[in-house]
């Protein structure tokens, strides 16, 4: 027997009958509002092509590590799944998921697969092993339909902006397939991209040796000196500018910050380009490019991301055999204070420079990030992020910084996915749970309810546009 699928319009809304009637009203002013998504990891050949997704299990299964990573903590085979396995069978792997799928009760993923199916794609039963083919068949042939392809997809769900995120040996073709297309008038939707230097700052990324000769080829800089390295990304830095970019994007195991003499730096990027670097000096580069990263964002206007504390690729078994983003990045306590000193004794002070910081350490919120944003003009604090892109996630956030920071010392939301279809998803649930804190507020008569609607307004569509200069 099937169960019936249905979304409840008051999902997420506060309990009390007060409350929700002020989160409805609340909600009703942003629910039509366009998405901004200002970070994430949707792949730009998707709009560059605009080829079919293929199939239920190439959309809404292979590019989501929260669904796989739940499946295999329960023994489930990523092979079976598809993952990185061309031979396997896209209906099997989706029966796999679709078996599995009671393990994701009261997980923010049910949530978004439960929105995909319900409004995406218009089921109306329950996602079970039972109605697997069911799913699998409506999804697949809406899927080989012009109305859902993806820039028809993006129009469709009032995307105005996706940044995507590129390393800087990226050479951005795609993003100039999508640019020639907003230029002949063919399309217009709004991709851009954001400069992710990792691979080429962080000595303990696989290759990073070998990287440095591919950053010099594009950059036309030799990037294996510590002049032309810095040259290096001032040119890559400036393409991505002319692709579109207005962010960079940092992914540091810490937050370390550090601000050395050229001479101090010149000696540290000799060591670090040897074939054998110590965690110590790895941790120094990457702690001292961010202060280098930072300065060249006070020249060139990119807004700068952290997004410190997570140890990327726990599992070296899964990493040997699956490669990176698979599920097995665990977070880590991260120390903001003392890390960021540095950077923040430098450059703290410039109110045209934008630092947005990001945590998966939540006991930071409160002792940390929340008075280093209620202080430092150049400061923001990004959303409750990854693990804590949650309802209770962005209760806790919100409640922790806004007594410190405030709501304008933070960026909206962003929804930082693979997964296409989970981005409208994701904003639906940030905004419903920011509509249900602001109700509270206005019911503690700590707020006016015209002051909340407003608010709502921002923290939904506008502070993201003007943080991330959009």
């Amino acid at each position: 027997m099937t169960r019936p699928l249905t979304l409840n319009p008051d999902r997420l809304f506060p309990s009390d009958p007060g409350q929700r009637d002020i989160a409805r009203r609340l909600y009703a002013e942003v629910a039509g509002l366009p998405i901004i998504s200002p970070h994430g990891h949707t792949d730009p050949r998707w709009f560059a092509g605009d080829a079919s997704f293929g199939n239920a299990a190439e959309l809404l299964l292979h590019p989501d590590h929260y669904v796989f990573r739940m499946l295999y903590s329960q023994g489930v085979s990523l092979d079976a799944l598809g993952i990185r396995n061309p031979d396997a069978d896209p209906r099997e792997s989706w029966r796999l998921f679709a078996e599995h799928y009671h393990l994701f009760r009261g997980t923010p993923s049910r949530m978004w697969m439960d929105w995909v199916f319900a409004e995406a794609f218009g089921i109306e039963v329950q996602f079970e092993g039972a109605t697997s083919d069911l799913y699998y068949d409506r999804i697949t042939e809406a899927l080989a339909t012009d109305a859902f392809r993806p820039r028809a997809l993006f129009d469709r769900y009032r995307i105005e902006v996706i940044a995507t995120t590129e390393s800087p040996l990226d050479t951005l073709e795609h993003h100039g397939v999508i640019r020639a297309a907003n230029t002949s008038g063919e399309w217009a939707g709004r991709v851009i991209t954001a400069y992710r230097p990792d691979p080429v700052i962080d000595p303990e990324f696989e290759g990073f040796y070998a990287n440095l000769a591919r950053f010099s080829e594009l950059s036309g800089e030799d990037a294996y000196s510590y002049a032309g390295y810095l040259a290096a990304h001032r040119r890559r830095r400036a393409f991505f500018a002319e692709m579109g970019a207005t962010s960079t994007d940092h992914g540091h195991p810490t937050a370390a910050t550090a601000a050395l003499s050229r001479t101090e730096a010149e000696a540290l990027f000799a060591r670090v380009t040897r074939a054998e670097v110590s965690t110590a000096d790895a941790e120094l580069f990457r702690a001292h490019m961010l202060t280098v990263m930072a300065g060249m964002s006070v020249d060139d206007g990119l807004v700068m991301q952290i997004h410190p504390g997570a140890l990327r690729n726990h599992n070296p078994w899964l990493f040997d055999h699956y490669g990176r983003d698979k599920g097995a990045d665990i977070p880590t306590s991260t120390d903001y204070v003392h890390a960021l000193r540095p950077l923040l004794g430098k450059y703290g002070n410039e109110a045209g420079l934008t630092i947005i910081l990001f945590t998966l350490d939540e006991t930071s919120y409160a002792r940390e990030l929340a008075p280093l944003a209620g202080h430092y003009p150049a400061l923001k604090l990004g959303p409750a992020w990854w693990f804590h892109d949650s309802p209770e996630g962005m209760r806790r956030f919100r409640g922790q910084v806004t007594e410190t920071a405030g709501f304008y010392n933070t960026v909206g939301f962003n929804d930082d996915t693979r997964a296409f279809l989970s981005i409208p998803a994701r904003h639906d649930v940030a905004r419903r749970i920011d509509c249900g804190f602001l109700a509270q507020l206005v019911a503690e008569h700590r707020m006016e309810e015209w002051e909340a609607a407003e608010l709502a307004t921002d923290l939904s569509y506008n502070l993201a546009k003007a943080a991330y200069k959009l």
